[in-house]
């Protein structure tokens, strides 16, 4: 809609050769059919919560109606909320560093890739492990993500104004925001590219141009497509028709659809999508056999599932333990019909990620003290929360784990060994490869090796791995591209303010000189090289800056990430009407059952895997903290057998 209001107001502007707003010479009645015909005027009818079934016991697919006065909180395909305003180079929509010689603070801001290559550079032989948490930590960092915030692209890959195809030209037009790449870049120096391809993040409806049809704020505001609750969405999906698209409706046991090709020793793997490009037919150039088979992407909940085997892994795991939770509570429950078992065991699934997520993962990420302070005892439900996805959040603080990704997905044997037939391949090597979970050894050797084999440990003199650094979908794209450099570009597409706001935002100090801000990053090295980049700390990417700070005590980001991670997470649970704490959401025998749930009981339910880590996340050479599954308590869900009586 944005753009359709520009292209108007632009071919009005012609005609008439004055300063004009599109308001001035489009009638409302016109602006209402644009919003119709775009399908924002959808977006922005407040959605019935009186005729949707079951709203006091389960969650609608998109999360409307969880917020019974605002209706759209935390909902799917809504506008990120701002703790702080966007900071546009126009004040509107056109991101920092639009026009490089445009200055920020009196400084010229610098490129993102020479940051890039002058901060974040690490060599593949140069990563430290992480002496205390396994792998399972990233990938399971990305697989909250994936339930929490996904920012879509332009639907288009064209200019709006001229048709320039951003994949192949370096000019800066919506919605092209190329990475330009720097003189004697070390990757780029014999090779003819002047840039990464970037594609801008869409503009939400009634926001940009258009933000006055509404009566909104016109400053330019994106999209969440997802919904901001825990409650494995990526797994369900998170609309309706997703939701359902998922689901195996040939029969009535409540299940979700699995692979009608291939198993994995007799266990389930994800369906095909049935998608006309097929960005994971990497196997022939990856093996460099050209009668490889090559094999669709797998489909699921969230359309991410392919980025690399390990989170693949994560997502057929809790496809599979849907399936047996729903096939469980049928013989609990012959009564039940398909509806109740999918409804129950996607309960219990949400029910499962709130309490590991909380009660396991995040003391890892923001340390004892922030767990104290904002996300220890369960405060209840205030119906006066947000509980949506803010954009910084989504956009820099929740990507901290980007620098502790390994440069190997690791596959280990029975022995937690490096695996004789299936070898580790190094991550580039893994990114949109279903077809090494379907011909290298299924689930199992990705899942050991998640839980056996250390994270990256992110230090100020290595940050980001050369796997993502310089060959990040270097099978899938005509270039191999740079996740930092992507981040960096991301945030100034958002308007994220700098990094000194954030620090004020948090209560934190706010350096203004070298001397402050090396002693904020405890490194003065760090912070000459920083101040030589951007000449002033106000100017410092917010993901820069939150990811270059050292570790608060206990966790694995600094006190900036810690602070932005919790205050949302704290939002996410106390907006959450839904939260598996909160009363009349289950019974109390049923919350016994959850406060007792284990991902390493629910590796052994679902894989061949006979020996885990009782506590995944944190590493442990094989032997002590291990044991057998047939030690390790099951799931009970007794508490969900109904006695003909209704358990709520």
């Amino acid at each position: 809609m944005d753009i359709a209001v520009k292209l108007v107001k632009r071919s009005l502007g012609n005609r008439h050769k004055r300063s004009i707003n599109a308001t001035d010479l489009i009638s409302d009645e016109d602006l209402q059919v644009v919003a119709d015909l775009t399908g924002c005027s959808a977006r922005h009818r407040v959605p019935s919560c009186t005729t949707t079934p079951n709203l006091d016991k389960y969650r609608t697919a998109s999360s409307v109606c969880n917020n019974r006065e605002n209706t759209r909180w935390g909902a799917s395909n809504i506008a990120f909320t701002r703790w702080l305003p966007a900071e546009y180079q126009d004040g509107i929509s056109l991101p920092k560093g639009w026009n490089p010689e445009h200055r920020v603070n009196n400084q010229i801001l610098p490129l993102v890739r020479e940051v890039s290559n002058r901060i974040l550079s690490t060599a593949n032989a140069d990563v430290e492990s992480d002496p205390l948490y396994t792998h399972l930590v990233t990938i399971f960092g990305q697989w909250t993500d994936h339930d929490l915030t996904f920012t879509p692209h332009s639907p288009v890959i064209r200019s709006f104004s001229n048709g320039i195809d951003c994949d192949k030209s370096c000019e800066r037009t919506e919605p092209c925001f190329p990475i330009e790449i720097p003189k004697k870049d070390p990757r780029f120096s014999k090779h003819p590219e002047e840039c990464i391809p970037f594609f801008r993040s869409a503009a939400g409806c009634g926001s940009g141009n258009t933000g006055y049809i509404f009566g909104a704020s016109n400053v330019r505001q994106q999209m969440n497509s997802l919904t901001a609750f825990i409650d494995v969405g990526q797994v369900y999906g998170s609309d309706d028709t997703q939701a359902r698209f998922l689901r195996d409706l040939t029969t009535d046991e409540g299940l979700l659809r699995v692979n009608k090709l291939y198993n994995d020793s007799g266990r389930e793997l994800l369906p095909f999508t049935n998608m006309g490009a097929n960005m994971c037919a990497t196997r022939a150039r990856i093996t460099n056999d050209a009668d490889a088979e090559e094999v669709p992407c797998f489909l699921a909940g969230d359309g991410r599932s392919n980025e690399n085997i390990g989170l693949t892994s994560l997502h057929t795991l809790l496809l599979r333990e849907h399936n047996r939770l729903a096939r469980a509570l049928a013989k609990l429950n012959p009564h039940w019909d398909g509806e109740r078992l999918y409804q129950e065991a996607r309960k219990i699934m949400g029910g499962y990620f709130q309490v590991l997520t909380f009660r396991d993962y995040l003391l890892h990420i923001v340390g004892p003290d922030f767990i104290a302070k904002q996300l220890s005892t369960y405060p209840g439900y205030d119906d006066e929360v947000d509980p949506s996805i803010s954009n910084v959040f989504a956009t820099a603080a929740y990507r901290f784990a980007h620098l502790m990704v390994q440069p190997f997905m690791f596959r280990l044997d029975e022995n937690y060994k490096e695996h004789r037939d299936y070898p580790s391949p190094l991550l580039h090597r893994a990114f949109f490869a279903p077809w090494r979970v379907i011909f290298e050894g299924g689930l199992d050797p990705i899942v050991r090796g998640l839980v056996g084999r250390q994270a990256k440990l992110n230090t100020q003199d290595h940050m980001m791995t050369e796997e993502l650094r310089d060959r990040l979908f270097k099978f899938s794209a005509d270039l191999a591209l740079d996740l930092a450099a992507l981040n960096l570009q991301r945030g100034r597409d958002h308007g994220l303010p700098g990094y000194n706001k954030w620090r004020k935002f948090c209560g934190l100090s706010q350096p203004k000189n070298l001397a402050e801000l090396a002693k904020v990053m405890n490194n003065t090295d760090l912070a000459k090289k920083l101040l030589d980049l951007y000449g002033t700390p106000d100017n410092i990417d917010v993901w820069l800056g939150g990811v270059a700070e050292p570790f608060v005590r206990g966790g694995r980001v600094g006190p900036l990430f810690a602070c932005l991670i919790a205050t949302q997470f704290e939002k996410i649970r106390q907006g959450d009407r839904l939260w598996w704490e909160n009363d009349g959401v289950f019974t109390e025998a049923q919350r016994k059952s959850l406060r007792d749930t284990s991902l390493a009981r629910i590796i052994c339910d679902n894989t061949g895997i006979t020996e885990v880590p009782e506590r995944p996340f944190q590493y442990r050479p094989r032997g002590s903290g291990y044991a057998q599954c047939e030690d390790i308590p099951v799931f009970d869900l007794s508490p969900w057998k109904e006695n003909g009586e209704l358990i709520f």
